[in-house]
């Protein structure tokens, strides 16, 4: 395997020379240049890997119905996301681990989001401190939390997202324990520690028998938490939480009764348990069931503009992407995290002007045919 610092050197620059022409190809470039144990963690899901493959697999089971002669001469891709105008309801999903992607980690994530007009979501996981992050650029960012056994923990991290312009905060709520990642347990995967806990959390863990980041999980995460935990939360900061992990009608009210400000369908990226739905397969479910009365975003596999335009018609206000955003990064450092997201927005501008759509709000429910089998 080659070592962290020998990576980013000539051989990684020779198989970077071409330019890929879709998000997908940032992946195979990734696959080559990342060492196998970096490139299956970022790309691997749970266990059978059935809802990783079917996350992408569902948006081909959605066709698209065009509407014709509208004008199209000018197309809008800004809206909204609490507020904060984005370029195109596009925006970064929090990933961990920048740093084994590309040495500048998340800053250089950051400025990407930045120069692309668009929000990021830091993970709590991040290789770049918090502060890192914020000092790198001016762009909105929200701070994605994962609440530890000890609460005092957690409310540090809320303060130190406050105090450093953070607007959101977006509360993950699918890893009461972490998902069988089979690819780290057979690559005894040693995942760096958060940057974020330096300082306020050490815990040895022993991962003879699989990844150290199964074992720190098993350690730390708070099995216990539970709707009124959301409550405490609530009590503790000023910024408006969003709840992540939501995959069905019925948690999907809850959230909405408890005053959320706003809920993100998705299943972990696949990391968590599998054959759980495809998220785009239940995100209309959910939209339906907390009835505008707050934003619903949406995550998991999505490639293409055309994905982004069918989850907008099915009623989410913004996609995230995450793996695309990792693999660009790993092959071209932050001009390949501007590529996959200029990408998307290219193929949705596209995507709007060949459905009849001048601008977001536009794309509505009567522009997809019913699921095909």
């Amino acid at each position: 395997m080659k070592t962290h610092s020998s990576f980013y050197v000539g051989d990684r620059q020779k198989k970077m020379a071409g330019e890929p022409v879709n998000v997908n190809e940032f992946q195979e470039l990734a696959r080559e240049a990342l060492p196998k144990m970096y490139y299956d963690y970022y790309a691997g899901g749970a266990e059978d890997q059935y809802t990783l493959k079917d996350n992408v697999e569902a948006f081909k089971r959605i066709t698209i119905r065009p509407r014709i002669l509208v004008d199209v001469s000018r197309i809008d891709m800004s809206t909204t996301v609490l507020g904060y105008n984005i370029s195109a309801p596009i925006m970064i999903a929090p990933t961990g681990l920048h740093k084994l992607a590309h040495p500048e980690g998340e800053a250089a994530t950051a400025r990407a989001a930045a120069a692309s007009k668009t929000i990021m979501i830091l993970s709590t996981g991040s290789s770049c401190t918090m502060e890192e992050v914020a000092s790198s650029c001016n762009t909105v960012r929200f701070f994605q939390l994962y609440v530890y056994k000890r609460r005092d923990l957690a409310a540090a991290l809320v303060h130190r997202a406050e105090k450093n312009g953070y607007k959101a905060l977006v509360l993950t709520v699918d890893v009461p324990r972490l998902g069988r990642r089979e690819a780290d347990i057979k690559n005894k995967m040693i995942a760096p520690r958060s940057k974020n806990l330096e300082g306020l959390l050490s815990i040895e863990v022993d991962s003879n028998s699989g990844s150290n980041l199964e074992a720190f999980c098993k350690a730390t995460m708070d099995a216990s938490l539970c709707w009124k935990d959301v409550e405490w939360l609530r009590s503790i900061t000023n910024m408006p939480i969003l709840i992540k992990g939501i995959l069905t009608r019925e948690d999907a009210i809850k959230a909405a009764e408890i005053g959320v400000a706003g809920i993100i369908v998705s299943n972990h990226g696949a990391r968590q348990l599998d054959y759980s739905p495809a998220t785009i397969t239940v995100l209309e479910e959910v939209v339906h069931a907390v009835g505008g009365k707050i934003p619903v975003l949406f995550d998991g596999g999505v490639r293409r503009g055309t994905d982004v335009f069918k989850a907008l018609a099915l009623g989410a206000e913004a996609v995230l992407i995450g793996r695309p955003v990792v693999f660009g990064l790993a092959a071209k450092g932050e001009h390949g995290v501007k590529r996959v997201i200029q990408m998307l927005k290219d193929e949705l501008e596209l995507a709007m002007a060949l459905s009849g759509c001048p601008s977001v709000k536009d794309i509505t429910r009567s522009h997809l045919v019913s699921w095909r089998n």
